[in-house]
């Protein structure tokens, strides 16, 4: 089982120092070889780092994980995902989407703890850890 890690997971377990369930999970994951990367979420943690040594020390640790790459067909399913779940009143970024977009699309697990996604569960064919 591969495993498409959101951003609050990887923010939860790197950037805090005490040892929790997410992170530990996490670990279990990593040690698996189960965790997917993708650019956007990479992104996403790197951003807002304002002291340079630490913005230096998460990208390095990050040097860890390639980026799975995401195809345009990915970017169409994100865009359909966010028509569907809007038709139905549930809100969601883009990033969020494209996530949905590149586990359903390449067989993936999510882990996450952002609860929007148990929103979108509701209406798109997630497969949520």
């Amino acid at each position: 089982m591969k495993v498409l890690v959101d951003t609050n997971i990887w923010s939860l377990a790197l950037r805090r120092k005490v040892e929790s369930d997410t992170a530990h999970r996490l670990k279990e994951l990593i040690y698996s070889y189960q965790v997917i990367m993708i650019g956007p979420v990479r992104q996403e943690l790197l951003s807002g780092i304002s002291n340079v040594d630490e913005f230096n020390k998460l990208k390095l640790k990050l040097e860890a994980y390639n980026d799975f790459p995401i195809t345009t067909q990915e970017y169409v399913t994100a865009a359909e995902f966010y028509n569907t779940c809007r038709k139905y009143g549930v809100q969601g970024s883009k990033i969020d989407f494209l996530i949905c977009a590149a586990a359903v699309n390449n067989d993936m697990h999510i882990y996450t703890k952002d609860m929007d996604f148990d929103s979108f569960s509701k209406y798109l064919p997630i497969k949520l850890l």
